[in-house]
């Protein structure tokens, strides 16, 4: 009988998404306990960063053991009051946002010398970097709207005002390293922009102020694999009910505050338009693993590039799984293609030289 390979599952975490995170990683432990392929680990990480081995996926409880991640032979894991390592085969990150989807974790699996799913160093901080994600998307030819860049309290408000005024109104203010549309705020008039500004700098040094698109649609596009085996899933929609932009209140909290619709009706030229160039700029990151390209649609049909997120949500709910749902990829044959390419890609740099030539 084959031995079941062993899966972490890292959650929570130190960020503002922390919540979203542990309700993504429930729905991954299920769906791979269910398998019966997989032996889960569930590596809690609290809001101060500490990892904890939990009996199951949840917030704190009071069974939870702590769990320091170590560069020994004998295991990536180790349990002080114990005494013991835990030498997981695969780590799987379901962490959004600062500190677990920005480079920060993936560069400390890289130390590990582990195999995990997702994308790597680099991919992970260029995607999570907004303005950088915009740079890139914007030299492989991908539409991006006009923006400005505030990294300072002491801007010079006076040039920011000018340029919205003739960029026109409405403009979106957003922190430019973090997700799930915290600390984003739709400014319509001059009066509002440089509190959004200040808002914005509570959750970030570096906030990014870009041209708005009235009455856009919301278009989304999932991504699975890596190179020239990336598949496109088929778009989907978000349409809002209840707010004027998908923001956090809508995502998570209000009840009914926006539908999806998945596959969006949009053109064919679109829709093949918006997975072409999610693909594009998913190979230009040197993305691995998973990802979901965001899009806006103006009301001539054009498509402009909004980000890319390389951790997006897992849980049934989420955007993701109803897009490979829909483009003929269960859920769990999801999961499995994630996990055998974070070994396939561990692999691949386990065949690297670490001698110089000479």
């Amino acid at each position: 009988m084959t031995e079941k390979l062993n899966i972490a599952v890292l959650y929570g975490g130190k960020s503002t998404e922390h919540e979203v995170s542990v309700h993504s990683a429930q729905t991954v432990c299920q769906m791979l306990q269910q398998s019966g392929t997989y032996q889960v680990t569930f590596i809690f990480i609290n809001r101060q960063g500490r990892w904890f081995l939990q009996k199951a996926c949840s917030e704190a409880t009071a069974q939870d053991v702590e769990i320091t991640p170590v560069t020994l032979p004998q295991g990536s894991l180790f349990i002080p009051s114990e005494n013991r390592f835990l030498k997981p085969d695969v780590f799987f990150p379901v962490l959004h946002g600062a500190n677990g989807e920005d480079g920060t974790l993936q560069g400390l699996l890289e130390l590990l010398d582990v195999p995990y799913v997702g994308c790597g160093v680099l991919a992970s901080a260029q995607a999570m970097d907004k303005l950088a994600a915009k740079a890139m998307a914007r030299q492989h030819g991908v539409p991006v709207l006009p923006c400005r860049a505030v990294s300072s309290a002491a801007y010079d408000k006076a040039a920011l005002e000018a340029w919205a005024q003739q960029t026109g109104y409405p403009v979106f203010v957003k922190p430019v390293r973090l997700g799930s549309s915290v600390g984003v705020t739709k400014v319509k008039n001059a009066a509002q922009l440089h509190p959004a500004v200040a808002l914005a700098l509570r959750f970030d040094t570096d906030v990014m102020v870009e041209k708005g698109v009235e009455n856009p649609r919301e278009i989304f596009c999932g991504l699975l694999g890596e190179g020239a085996r990336v598949q496109a899933s088929l778009c989907g929609e978000l349409k809002m009910l209840q707010s004027e932009f998908f923001d956090y209140q809508a995502k998570y909290i209000t009840a009914g505050g926006c539908e999806t619709r998945v596959p969006a009706q949009l053109p064919a030229e679109t829709a093949e338009e918006i997975r072409r160039q999610s693909m594009s700029i998913f190979k230009a990151l040197n993305g691995s693993g998973l990802a979901r390209a965001d899009f806006l649609v103006d009301g001539a049909g054009k498509a402009w590039f909004s980000e890319i997120n390389t951790l997006p949500g897992l849980s049934l709910s989420s955007l993701y799984p109803q897009l490979f749902e829909a483009s003929g990829v269960a859920y769990a044959r999801v999961l499995q293609q994630l996990v055998e390419l974070a070994l396939q890609v561990h692999r691949r740099k386990k065949t690297l030289s670490m001698e110089r030539m000479g």
